[in-house]
Protein backbone atom coordinates (compact mmCIF):
# COMPACT_ATOMS: atom_id res chain seq x y z
CA UNK A 1 0.00 0.00 0.00
CA UNK A 2 1.36 3.37 -1.18
CA UNK A 3 0.64 6.42 1.12
CA UNK A 4 1.18 10.26 0.55
CA UNK A 5 2.10 12.49 3.44
CA UNK A 6 1.99 15.83 2.61
CA UNK A 7 3.45 18.00 5.91
CA UNK A 8 5.76 20.60 6.04
CA UNK A 9 6.97 20.19 9.45
CA UNK A 10 9.51 17.88 9.10
CA UNK A 11 9.60 16.56 12.28
CA UNK A 12 5.95 15.08 11.97
CA UNK A 13 6.64 14.02 8.88
CA UNK A 14 9.23 11.66 9.56
CA UNK A 15 7.28 10.39 12.89
CA UNK A 16 3.91 9.52 10.72
CA UNK A 17 6.66 7.84 8.03
CA UNK A 18 8.54 5.85 10.85
CA UNK A 19 5.54 4.44 12.30
CA UNK A 20 3.28 3.80 9.31
CA UNK A 21 6.65 2.12 7.35
CA UNK A 22 6.71 -0.17 10.39
CA UNK A 23 3.45 -0.91 9.67
CA UNK A 24 3.77 -1.91 6.12
CA UNK A 25 2.93 0.77 4.19
CA UNK A 26 5.63 2.46 2.02
CA UNK A 27 5.82 6.19 2.23
CA UNK A 28 5.84 9.52 -0.11
CA UNK A 29 6.66 12.52 1.83
CA UNK A 30 6.38 16.40 0.33
CA UNK A 31 6.85 19.34 2.47
CA UNK A 32 5.20 22.29 0.57
CA UNK A 33 1.64 21.63 -1.50
CA UNK A 34 3.32 22.30 -4.91
CA UNK A 35 5.43 19.06 -4.45
CA UNK A 36 2.30 17.25 -2.69
CA UNK A 37 0.55 18.00 -6.09
CA UNK A 38 2.89 16.98 -8.31
CA UNK A 39 3.38 13.56 -6.58
CA UNK A 40 -0.43 12.99 -5.95
CA UNK A 41 -1.04 13.65 -10.14
CA UNK A 42 2.45 11.63 -11.36
CA UNK A 43 2.12 8.60 -9.20
CA UNK A 44 -0.74 5.95 -7.88
CA UNK A 45 -0.94 6.25 -4.38
CA UNK A 46 -3.43 4.24 -1.63
CA UNK A 47 -4.31 7.10 0.07
CA UNK A 48 -2.66 10.69 1.22
CA UNK A 49 -2.24 12.32 4.03
CA UNK A 50 -2.45 16.56 4.21
CA UNK A 51 -1.97 19.12 6.31
CA UNK A 52 -3.79 22.52 6.02
CA UNK A 53 -1.24 24.55 6.85
CA UNK A 54 1.37 24.26 3.94
CA UNK A 55 3.90 26.64 2.19
CA UNK A 56 2.58 27.08 -1.54
CA UNK A 57 -0.47 26.00 -2.15
CA UNK A 58 -2.73 25.47 1.01
CA UNK A 59 -4.69 22.02 2.19
CA UNK A 60 -7.79 23.05 1.20
CA UNK A 61 -7.02 24.14 -2.22
CA UNK A 62 -4.50 21.47 -2.48
CA UNK A 63 -7.52 18.64 -1.99
CA UNK A 64 -10.02 20.64 -4.26
CA UNK A 65 -7.44 20.28 -6.91
CA UNK A 66 -6.53 16.39 -6.38
CA UNK A 67 -10.09 15.19 -5.75
CA UNK A 68 -11.15 17.12 -9.27
CA UNK A 69 -8.51 14.71 -11.10
CA UNK A 70 -8.77 11.36 -8.43
CA UNK A 71 -11.97 11.39 -7.31
CA UNK A 72 -11.78 8.51 -5.70
CA UNK A 73 -8.30 8.55 -3.91
CA UNK A 74 -9.25 8.78 0.12
CA UNK A 75 -7.72 11.79 1.81
CA UNK A 76 -7.23 12.56 5.74
CA UNK A 77 -6.90 15.90 6.84
CA UNK A 78 -4.31 16.38 9.80
CA UNK A 79 -4.05 19.37 10.76
CA UNK A 80 -4.00 21.71 14.34
CA UNK A 81 -7.43 23.42 13.09
CA UNK A 82 -9.95 21.98 14.90
CA UNK A 83 -13.04 24.21 14.90
CA UNK A 84 -16.30 22.80 13.39
CA UNK A 85 -15.75 25.51 10.35
CA UNK A 86 -12.32 24.17 10.30
CA UNK A 87 -13.91 20.55 9.82
CA UNK A 88 -16.69 21.32 7.30
CA UNK A 89 -14.32 23.32 5.20
CA UNK A 90 -12.30 20.18 4.85
CA UNK A 91 -14.96 18.26 4.05
CA UNK A 92 -16.61 20.53 1.34
CA UNK A 93 -12.71 20.65 -0.05
CA UNK A 94 -12.89 16.98 -0.45
CA UNK A 95 -11.58 15.18 2.16
CA UNK A 96 -12.71 11.78 3.52
CA UNK A 97 -11.89 11.95 7.03
CA UNK A 98 -10.19 14.94 9.41
CA UNK A 99 -7.77 14.18 12.44
CA UNK A 100 -6.87 17.13 14.41
CA UNK A 101 -3.43 17.82 16.32
CA UNK A 102 -2.17 16.48 18.26
CA UNK A 103 -2.83 12.91 17.64
CA UNK A 104 -2.27 9.73 18.61
CA UNK A 105 -0.99 7.89 15.99
CA UNK A 106 -2.93 4.30 16.26
CA UNK A 107 -6.01 6.25 15.76
CA UNK A 108 -4.39 7.31 12.80
CA UNK A 109 -3.46 4.27 11.87
CA UNK A 110 -6.97 3.07 12.61
CA UNK A 111 -8.36 5.94 9.88
CA UNK A 112 -5.95 4.57 7.47
CA UNK A 113 -6.89 0.98 7.56
CA UNK A 114 -11.29 1.65 7.96
CA UNK A 115 -10.66 4.14 4.42
CA UNK A 116 -8.33 1.77 2.54
CA UNK A 117 -11.05 -1.36 3.37
CA UNK A 118 -13.83 1.22 2.49
CA UNK A 119 -12.36 2.36 -0.74
CA UNK A 120 -11.08 -1.27 -1.71
CA UNK A 121 -14.78 -2.49 -1.69
CA UNK A 122 -15.51 0.03 -4.07
CA UNK A 123 -17.50 2.65 -3.82
CA UNK A 124 -21.83 2.62 -3.09
CA UNK A 125 -21.97 5.09 -5.76
CA UNK A 126 -21.36 2.49 -8.92
CA UNK A 127 -24.51 0.80 -7.63
CA UNK A 128 -26.97 1.66 -10.68
CA UNK A 129 -30.05 1.59 -9.18
CA UNK A 130 -32.82 4.41 -7.62
CA UNK A 131 -33.86 4.85 -3.89
CA UNK A 132 -37.20 6.31 -3.26
CA UNK A 133 -38.90 7.49 -0.25
CA UNK A 134 -42.19 9.50 0.19
CA UNK A 135 -41.96 11.85 -2.55
CA UNK A 136 -38.11 11.73 -2.74
CA UNK A 137 -36.09 9.94 -5.33
CA UNK A 138 -31.96 9.28 -5.55
CA UNK A 139 -30.27 7.83 -8.39
CA UNK A 140 -27.30 6.45 -7.29
CA UNK A 141 -25.54 6.84 -10.60
CA UNK A 142 -26.57 10.02 -12.21
CA UNK A 143 -26.07 11.65 -8.55
CA UNK A 144 -29.28 13.27 -9.35
CA UNK A 145 -31.93 14.10 -6.14
CA UNK A 146 -35.48 15.10 -6.87
CA UNK A 147 -38.24 16.07 -4.54
CA UNK A 148 -42.01 15.68 -5.98
CA UNK A 149 -40.01 15.74 -9.44
CA UNK A 150 -38.07 18.66 -8.24
CA UNK A 151 -34.14 18.53 -8.66
CA UNK A 152 -32.07 19.65 -5.05
CA UNK A 153 -28.48 20.40 -5.70
CA UNK A 154 -26.56 18.37 -2.70
CA UNK A 155 -22.76 18.61 -2.38
CA UNK A 156 -20.57 15.16 -2.21
CA UNK A 157 -20.73 15.17 1.64
CA UNK A 158 -24.78 16.07 1.01
CA UNK A 159 -25.71 13.24 -1.00
CA UNK A 160 -23.40 11.13 1.13
CA UNK A 161 -25.24 11.85 3.90
CA UNK A 162 -28.82 11.44 2.63
CA UNK A 163 -28.15 8.35 1.17
CA UNK A 164 -27.06 6.59 4.07
CA UNK A 165 -30.37 8.10 6.05
CA UNK A 166 -32.66 7.13 3.42
CA UNK A 167 -30.95 3.44 3.56
CA UNK A 168 -31.84 3.32 7.00
CA UNK A 169 -34.92 4.85 7.24
CA UNK A 170 -37.06 5.61 10.30
CA UNK A 171 -34.49 4.36 12.80
CA UNK A 172 -32.65 6.87 14.81
CA UNK A 173 -29.17 7.33 13.78
CA UNK A 174 -26.47 8.59 16.34
CA UNK A 175 -24.08 11.29 15.29
CA UNK A 176 -21.28 8.64 16.32
CA UNK A 177 -22.85 6.34 14.00
CA UNK A 178 -23.15 8.81 10.77
CA UNK A 179 -19.68 10.52 12.16
CA UNK A 180 -18.09 6.62 11.48
CA UNK A 181 -20.42 5.75 8.27
CA UNK A 182 -20.58 8.37 6.44
CA UNK A 183 -17.25 10.64 6.99
CA UNK A 184 -15.35 7.46 8.09
CA UNK A 185 -14.47 9.47 11.16
CA UNK A 186 -14.43 8.24 14.79
CA UNK A 187 -15.15 12.18 15.36
CA UNK A 188 -18.62 13.20 17.36
CA UNK A 189 -17.30 15.41 19.20
CA UNK A 190 -18.18 18.71 17.38
CA UNK A 191 -21.44 19.51 15.75
CA UNK A 192 -20.21 19.83 12.23
CA UNK A 193 -22.68 16.55 11.38
CA UNK A 194 -25.46 19.00 12.72
CA UNK A 195 -23.98 22.01 10.21
CA UNK A 196 -24.40 19.39 7.45
CA UNK A 197 -27.65 18.33 8.72
CA UNK A 198 -29.30 21.64 8.67
CA UNK A 199 -27.62 22.13 5.09
CA UNK A 200 -29.56 18.84 4.10
CA UNK A 201 -33.25 20.16 5.95
CA UNK A 202 -32.68 24.00 4.21
CA UNK A 203 -32.55 21.67 0.36
CA UNK A 204 -35.11 18.90 1.02
CA UNK A 205 -37.32 19.72 4.24
CA UNK A 206 -37.68 23.80 3.72
CA UNK A 207 -40.10 24.12 1.24
CA UNK A 208 -41.97 21.15 1.48
CA UNK A 209 -45.23 20.54 3.91
CA UNK A 210 -43.97 17.08 5.10
CA UNK A 211 -40.38 16.79 6.55
CA UNK A 212 -38.11 13.99 6.53
CA UNK A 213 -35.49 14.52 8.99
CA UNK A 214 -36.32 14.75 12.46
CA UNK A 215 -33.83 15.38 15.54
CA UNK A 216 -34.15 12.84 18.58
CA UNK A 217 -32.95 14.95 21.62
CA UNK A 218 -29.93 13.01 23.29
CA UNK A 219 -30.46 10.42 20.73
CA UNK A 220 -29.16 11.81 17.11
CA UNK A 221 -31.68 11.91 14.07
CA UNK A 222 -34.37 9.72 12.45
CA UNK A 223 -35.61 9.86 8.44
CA UNK A 224 -39.28 9.39 8.13
CA UNK A 225 -41.88 11.39 6.96
CA UNK A 226 -43.93 13.73 9.36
Amino acid sequence: MNILVIEDEQRVAEMIKKGLEEQGFRISLAYDGEMGKKLALSNEYDLIIMDIILPGINGLDLCKQIRSVLPDCPIIMLTALGTTDDKVEGFDAGANDYLVKPFDFRELHARIRALIKRSQAGSPYSQGFTLRFADLEMNLQTKIVKRDQVVIDLTPKEFRLLEYMMKNPERVLSRTEIAEKVWDTFDSGTNFIDVYINYLRKKIDKNFPTKLIHTRSGMGFIFKAE
